[in-house]
């Protein structure tokens, strides 16, 4: 087995395309996503902001910092969970997001848990 880091959050994220919110006709593709947030290192976090970078396969790119997630900025002991939804729309049927959470140890040090990318696709595009 590896070594327990301090610092280390690992995030997962599972996509679905929400066909009665999209409006396929008008170049609006909604996807939810369900995001679990595990602190896998050795002391406690508080998540403060996140920032994510959402790319469709027509060349929009969207930017989004802000505080926490859905109004909450969860406090992670080691080996806890937090989980929510959230969605996004996109121009395209197929798009992919990636970003970081911004963490504060409880030791003061502050550190970026990244979020690696995923994709966005509406059913039966992508084989």
């Amino acid at each position: 087995m590896g070594e327990i880091r301090k610092y280390d959050i690992t995030v997962t994220v599972q996509p679905q395309y929400i066909a009665d919110q999209s409006d396929e006709a008008a170049g609006r593709y909604v996807f939810a996503y369900r995001v679990t947030i595990v602190n896998t290192g050795s002391v406690g976090a508080k998540l403060l902001s996140r920032h994510w970078v959402i790319d469709d396969q027509v060349g929009d790119k969207q930017e989004v910092r802000g505080q926490g997630v859905i109004g909450e900025q969860p406090a992670l002991a080691p080996g806890q969970a937090f989980e929510y939804v959230s969605g996004v729309a996109i121009a395209a049927p197929v798009g992919t997001m990636h970003g970081s959470y911004q963490f504060v140890a409880d030791d003061g040090t502050t550190f970026d848990a990244p979020i690696a990318p995923f994709v966005l696709s509406i059913p039966r595009v992508l084989h």
